[in-house]
């Protein structure tokens, strides 16, 4: 039968866009020259190529064994994330994805565990439920909120209660932006409220932040503003920001040495890491200004 609309025979015209960018030139001779078309892939905003300043800054980079602890590079871009999001530390790892699970194997480090997620959330649909699978913690997903919110009162209402049939709760973990609702932006006051509830019943509170750069662009807040009240955060690198791979876990300086320590049991530590963590440098110094709206305030 003919291909369906997602078979990789159509691919190019189903996920790229043609466009005749500027008008019309005029040849030597006076005739109308075909205008410059653009072919633009509208699958993800993962699919950037790095830049040539990136690829200059992975080529001059100062590289050392990073799982010593000892490359440059890395402690460079781990420094500036963990200033930029007004924590003591961060730690580069390979993905979102091993970000995300690194931060929940850290905060429900105890057998009987379990996290609050968002049922519309990357977290809960797109890790291959890696929480369960390989951190043992139970999720407990409860629906968004049109606006990707989880409602305050519906999170208390799903924290269980000191019983021995249950699992404990003890992480909330929120997605900003909210993909699977168009990208909403989660706001910092929200996000405090959700801190102030996670405080009274003495819970962790985990920001999957693979687009929070653009959240802060949107509200015009500044990544410290907007995550004050999480006790990690992640950011990706690959997104909007266009570098080619990798992603940034910020938290507490206790908290960062125990993610370390997950990082290399999830086979995330690397060595002459530096040659990728020079382009996230990059992308973090550089293309944040470039997003719509600006720098960081």
């Amino acid at each position: 039968g003919r291909p369906g609309p997602h078979c990789h025979t159509r691919r190019r015209r189903c996920v790229t866009s043609r466009a005749r960018v500027g008008s019309l030139a005029r040849s030597p001779r006076g005739r109308p020259a075909m205008a410059m078309e653009m072919e633009v892939d509208m699958r993800s905003d993962t699919v950037t190529l790095p830049t040539a300043a990136m690829r200059q800054a992975m080529f001059d980079c100062e590289v050392g064994d990073d799982v010593l602890g000892a490359d440059p590079s890395a402690v460079a871009l781990q420094e500036h994330c963990a200033a930029l999001f007004g924590k003591e530390a961060a730690l580069f790892v390979p993905s979102g994805t091993m970000g995300n699970l690194i931060c929940v194997m850290v905060h429900c480090d105890r057998r009987g565990s379990e996290a609050i997620v968002g049922a519309d959330s990357h977290m809960h649909l797109w890790e291959q439920g890696g929480m369960a699978t390989i951190a043992g913690v139970h999720p407990r997903p409860i629906a968004n909120q049109p606006d990707g919110t989880l409602a305050v009162d519906d999170i208390r209402r799903h924290v269980r209660a000191d019983d021995a049939h249950f699992p404990r709760t003890r992480l909330v973990c929120l997605e900003n932006t909210a993909m699977r609702k168009g990208g909403r932006v989660l706001t910092a006051e929200y996000i405090d409220a959700v801190g102030a509830l996670c405080e009274e019943l003495q819970l962790k509170l985990h920001v999957d932040g693979a687009r929070v750069a653009n959240a802060c662009v949107a509200l015009g807040v500044a990544p410290a503003r907007l995550c004050r009240a999480a006790h990690s955060v992640t950011m990706c690198l690959s997104k909007g920001l266009g570098a080619p791979v990798g992603s940034v876990v910020m938290g507490s300086a206790a908290f960062i040495a125990e993610a370390r320590r997950a990082r290399k049991a999830l086979g995330g530590g690397m060595r002459q890491v530096g040659v990728l963590a020079a382009a996230g440098l990059v992308a973090v110094r550089d293309h944040w200004e470039r997003l719509p709206g600006g720098p960081p305030p």
